[in-house]
């Protein structure tokens, strides 16, 4: 057989539709490559007004996963050679094959869709060799210490804009140690960062598990580990089962813009099955206030998870590293770096220029971020904070009844200093904000760490 199979599957979508929908697709035996090209109608809609998007993917027979890429790009192709971006490389294995199509949001006129599906014939290219990254980063280990690092990033692999080697370029710029690959429901980066690594940049894999009630980046998996995405926070059964995967990997899951703006970024899980949550998203913006107010609002109440803030940059133009992570740990790996931020050894920082030393003191023993100070509940703590690279900034010291302490941070940077005792704070944590020029009323997080706790 040697001429292309083709077809052409139509269909349409109703407001209200399912979140998934399948096309079977009966590949024949000797089929060398699949490829998929997909379109709908786009009715223009007033501002404000959902109008249509619609994702896709694929998977092989027995459900075996072979690519996603939203709403990124309107074709793929697959074969033993080679896939593109989003998708994994492979022999096309045949039986039934099913595309799914994810109906994202459906405007009141309905959603019309075709997907065409041609099928080429003949001998197989050679198989695809995978090439992930290195496992360490011997220019930038150093022991412990404390280690720079974002942990949400996209590039073509997903719905980002730049190339891989462009985004370990922009890292390296920023002045980081470590990134996290992040793509949206698919490991296919994974398979190709050890053509663009570094020996001064670590890049451990990961996937932001982007389901319609909120997203989540699993951190530190295996090259080439995929964790599934298609439930809704009202069967939280069905996280248990892939965060306990995620865990058993190795890895620690992150609870991802909380009250992002767009729809299905909000999160709607809560915060039980989550190790981290990401407290800063991006340029500080209102949603990341709002995270930080409720992460504050946890701790009062007993309840402590780690803050992380990354850049989830997707385009040239937002800036990798604002903000990103500088976690303590004994060592640059990925088992190591996942040890310190599930300590909560971590701070946040908008750039690398921010240096901060947090820490508490009594009785002659000191401790820092993510520790816990144990005195008699009359002993004076000395609370410092040391800051640089800040200008024209303000540490704010909070506690649990709120902010309690501050001092500005001139060009040359600053020592401030506060005193109490752990009958009247059960933790302190730090800011550093500086005004906007332009909104007096607002300011912008320049630093926020993780807190102190007294026992």
């Amino acid at each position: 057989m040697s001429d292309d199979l083709r077809s052409t599957i139509t269909g349409t979508f109703d407001p209200g539709a399912p979140d998934w929908h399948y096309l079977p697709v009966e590949i024949p035996a000797g089929a060398r490559e699949i490829e998929v090209v997909y379109r709908y109608d786009k009715p223009e809609v007033p501002p404000g007004v959902k109008g249509n998007a619609l994702d896709i993917g694929v998977f092989g027979p027995n459900e075996q996963f072979r690519g996603w890429s939203g709403g990124a790009r309107d074709r793929f192709t697959i074969n033993a050679t080679e896939a593109t971006p989003g998708y994994l490389p492979g022999p096309v294995e045949p039986g039934e094959w099913q595309i799914i199509l994810a109906p994202y949001t459906v405007s009141e006129l309905g959603m019309t869709f075709e997907v065409d599906v041609t099928v080429r014939f003949g001998p197989e290219g050679p198989a695809f060799e995978p090439n992930p990254a290195p496992k360490t980063a011997p220019q930038a280990e150093r022991g412990r210490s404390w280690y720079r690092g974002d942990g949400h990033l996209h590039t073509i692999y997903s719905d980002g804009r730049r190339k891989p080697e462009e985004l370990v370029a922009d890292a390296r710029a920023a002045g980081l140690d470590f990134i996290v690959s992040t793509e949206h429901n698919s490991p296919s980066a994974h398979l190709q960062w050890g053509n663009h690594a570094t020996e001064d940049l670590l890049i451990l894999n990961g996937e932001e598990v982007t389901t319609r009630t909120g997203h989540w980046p699993a951190w530190n998996l295996p090259a080439g580990k995929w964790i599934d995405w298609r439930y809704r926070a009202d069967d939280p059964k069905q996280l248990q089962k892939f965060v306990d995967e995620v865990h058993n990997s190795g890895g620690l899951v992150v609870a991802a813009h909380p009250y992002g703006p767009c729809i299905g970024c909000t999160w709607e899980y809560g915060f039980e099955r989550a190790d981290l949550v990401e407290v800063w998203n991006g340029p500080w913006t209102l949603d990341d206030e709002a995270t930080v107010i409720a992460w504050d609002g946890l701790l009062r109440a007993g309840r402590w998870i780690p803050a992380v803030g990354n850049s989830d940059s997707h385009t040239h133009t937002d800036r990798v590293g604002l903000p990103h992570n500088a976690v303590l740990a004994d060592g640059l790996t990925g088992k190591q770096l996942m040890e310190g931020f599930a300590k909560g050894h971590n701070w946040i920082a908008e750039s690398s220029s921010v240096q901060l030393e947090f820490t508490a003191t009594a009785d002659g023993t000191t401790v820092g971020i993510g520790e816990t100070l144990k005195t008699d509940s009359g002993t004076p703590i000395a609370i410092e904070v040391k800051a640089s690279g800040a200008p024209d900034t303000h540490v704010r010291i909070l506690d649990h009844h709120g902010p309690q302490w501050g001092g500005y941070v001139p060009a040359e940077g600053a020592t401030v200093t506060w005193t109490t005792q752990s009958r009247y704070s059960k933790w302190v944590r730090v800011e550093i904000r500086r005004e906007e020029p332009t909104d007096t009323t607002r300011d912008t997080m320049v630093a926020l760490t993780n807190p102190i706790f007294f026992r």
